[in-house]
């Protein structure tokens, strides 16, 4: 293991608890793929830092349970913006006399 193989998994695991943060939040902070942080998190963490892999086992299942929620909510918010947007086009199309 190289240095970043070691150091890596670590500040995931701290990023991801002290942020309370998502596998892609992470993956966007640290600029690698959520692959890559997966595979950080379950199969390296857990020699480097037991006890940090407990607290990240936790979030992910956090993050799990809940994913569902989340890409209900970002539907929900991608069809707002859409109609305030269209009302908006629509107010403008309208001339005054």
């Amino acid at each position: 293991m190289s240095l970043t193989d070691k150091c890596r998994p670590i500040m995931l695991g701290e990023y991801m608890v002290s942020k309370q943060a998502t596998v892609r939040a992470a993956a966007r902070q640290f600029d690698i793929s959520k692959s890559t942080v997966h595979k950080d998190l379950k199969q390296k963490l857990p020699e480097l830092s037991p006890e940090l892999y407990k607290e990240v086992e936790k979030l992910l299942e956090l993050n799990k349970r809940e994913r569902h929620i989340r890409g209900g909510m970002a539907t929900k918010q991608k069809y707002e913006l859409k109609k305030s947007e269209k009302k908006a086009k629509d107010k403008k199309s309208v001339k005054k006399c």
